[in-house]
């Protein structure tokens, strides 16, 4: 069932197309005709979204899953999807769900309210409830009638997004979304344009904005060997995020696997891991981590100031150790981070 959609305009009073001002694409849709994600319909001069209320997943996850390290850790977040994505990214690994309307021209998903969802969550003992596995910004309207919902139940929201939406839709998520990770993919338009079909700038803009918006934010770069991996490209990435987003940023450096359409491409080798790991530090960022590689030390939190552990982390087990009221109980500085033990 279509369910109206939220930022879109139409071109003019005897013109039946319509411009959706939900990511960065604005994609000028005719009647008929789907945007770029595939979710979003123009009928009859109107704007639709096919996809509210229909969950294709709902999962309990570990917040460090997101991953989010700083907020909320070591608590449960429930996680839902709808079908569909803006951007085509050749290495996805939820491409089943991401590309089915793209690819299979179908989409499906199990019916549920925002309520729903928002109860579901509180039963399951979860501290938030994270918009993820998909794109979030294809399903705005779905996950932030979810959003409130969740707050009126003393809920955490959280998206898990590509940064591809538009300031419009930022203003409608400060106040109800409190944490968003998101990914920098690379320092290159050309990689994106190339490998995930959108563009750089859009993303680097809506880092600072969410930042400015008083969301909690981290980033992940996922580290593809060949591609995005080279001294010169991760030295951009970590100066960048130093000088406009601060120290404090945490950077989740993340191991490839072989996914999709880019299966010809062997999973990063640990010594590209930590070599990124090591150009962050040596940046300024003060906490940098590598992800997908569990067991390695680079997964937990050390004090920015005496280098004690605060946070150990084996995969998803997580123990607080050395922290209090979200400081280092060595030292006493501050760990950045919300509601940190």
């Amino acid at each position: 069932m279509a369910h109206d959609a939220i930022l879109w305009e139409r071109l003019g009073p005897a013109d039946a197309r319509v411009r959706c001002n939900l990511c960065s694409h604005r994609c000028v849709i005719l009647p008929g005709k789907q945007g770029a994600c595939c979710v979003r319909e123009n009928r009859d001069g109107s704007l639709v979204t096919l996809v509210y209320g229909r969950a294709i997943s709902q999962h309990i996850d570990p917040i460090e899953k997101k991953p989010l390290f700083h907020f909320q850790p070591g608590s449960r977040s429930y996680s839902v999807a709808t079908v569909g994505c803006n951007f085509r990214c050749t290495f996805c690994q939820n491409w089943e769900i991401s590309q089915m309307p793209r690819e299979r021209h179908e989409i499906t998903g199990s019916r549920a309210a925002p309520a729903q969802i928002a109860q579901a969550a509180r039963r399951a003992g979860c501290a938030s409830i994270s918009y993820t596995y998909t794109e979030p910004t294809i399903f705005a309207e779905y996950a932030l009638d979810t959003a409130r919902e969740a707050q009126e139940l003393g809920l955490k929201n959280v998206f898990v997004s590509n940064g591809y939406m538009t300031p419009e839709l930022i203003a409608l998520m400060t106040g109800l979304i409190d944490a968003i990770n998101v990914d920098l993919k690379a320092g290159r338009g050309e990689f994106y344009r190339r490998l995930s079909g959108a563009g750089l700038e859009p993303v680097l803009a809506n880092l600072k904005l969410l930042q400015r918006a008083g969301v909690w934010l981290e980033v992940t770069t996922l580290v593809i060997p060949g591609l995005n991996d080279s001294d010169e490209e991760l030295r951009w990435a970590a100066a960048w995020l130093f000088q406009e987003l601060g120290p404090d940023v945490p950077w989740h450096i993340s191991r490839f696997y072989p996914q999709y359409k880019l299966t010809d491409v062997s999973p990063t080798p640990e010594a590209t891991l930590e070599r990124a790991w090591q150009i962050g530090r040596d940046s300024g960022l003060r906490y940098v981590y590598i992800g997908n590689l569990t067991g390695h030390r680079a997964e937990s939190t050390f004090c920015p100031q005496c280098a004690a552990l605060v946070i150990e982390r084996f995969g998803y087990q997580v123990r607080v150790r050395g922290m209090r009221a979200a400081a280092c109980t060595r030292c006493g500085a501050p760990i950045a981070g919300v509601e940190m033990p």
